[in-house]
């Protein structure tokens, strides 16, 4: 052990002594007051989001929900009305969608648990919908917070890299307590490299099916626009455009299949 180790240790044990011994020489008087500080200490002052349940109690509904099979709730926060808060409301309603959320899921699992129907399971999208906008407008501040203080985002820094399958990600930089040159791991993970006859093959297959999948609902759709016009001759050109940008309307009124087949009457 190092000279310098030596001495923290035996400043820390000084320290610890003398606090001991002053403590233990402080008159009665002083105990006295300590203990009616903490005595009196306000339970409103503590973060409780469910004033009437504490405890473990706290990762449960209310059982008078317990035997009901659809519960009604609100719908989730929209970021128009968060973003007219607080910094210390979004704080505070933070943690109560994060404790609902905890209640919600220990809720789902013990209905399962129990082969029984968990109520209103739209519940946890709905929390988990608030917390996302939530998250993007402290996001927001933050970011206008960086960009007026140093005129940069704040954000962690991304580009598009190649992974192992030649496929493009976003990675995003992060700090490293090793310089790059001596951090192995890191290393080894970024060298992956991409390339061989194996991963050419994978690309074309891939490149393959998402060209397949765009062609086939280019079709669907050119398909949908003839039934249409097949059906109603007079069908509103403007609202087909709208519905249906990549069709050419006009190209596929003149085709033949677009025109129907109509049995002319004959006078009698």
């Amino acid at each position: 052990m190092s000279t310098i180790l030596k001495k923290c240790f035996n400043l820390a044990k000084t320290v610890r002594t003398a606090t001991i011994t002053s403590l233990l020489t402080a008159p009665k008087q002083q105990w006295q007051a300590l203990s009616a500080a903490a005595s009196q200490t306000p339970h409103a002052q503590m973060m409780h989001t469910s004033p009437m349940r504490h405890g473990l109690m706290e990762f449960f509904d209310d059982p008078k929900h317990w035997s009901e099979n659809d519960i009604k709730v609100g719908r989730a926060w929209r970021t128009d009305e968060l973003r007219i808060k607080s910094n210390k409301e979004l704080h505070q309603l933070w943690f109560i969608l994060l404790k609902e959320r905890n209640m919600l899921l220990t809720m789902e699992h013990e209905c399962n648990d129990k082969m029984e129907i968990f109520p209103s399971p739209e519940r946890i999208d709905k929390v988990k919908i608030s917390m996302d906008n939530l998250e993007k407008v402290v996001r927001e501040r933050n970011t206008a917070y960086h960009l007026l203080e140093t005129g940069e985002t704040g954000e962690r820094p991304q580009k598009r890299v190649n992974n192992a399958f030649g496929l493009q990600v976003n990675y995003k930089s992060c700090e490293h307590v090793l310089p790059p040159f001596m951090n192995l791991k890191w290393i080894k993970s970024r060298n992956i490299g991409f390339g061989g006859r194996a991963v050419n093959r994978f690309l074309l297959k891939y490149r393959e099916q998402l060209y397949n999948a765009k062609r086939k609902a280019k079709n669907r759709s050119r398909n949908e626009v003839m039934m249409i016009l097949r059906r109603n001759p007079n069908f509103d050109l403007e609202v087909l455009r709208r519905k249906f940008p990549d069709v050419d309307i006009d190209k596929l009124r003149s085709a033949d299949k677009a025109r129907g087949h109509y049995v002319p009457k004959v006078g009698v």
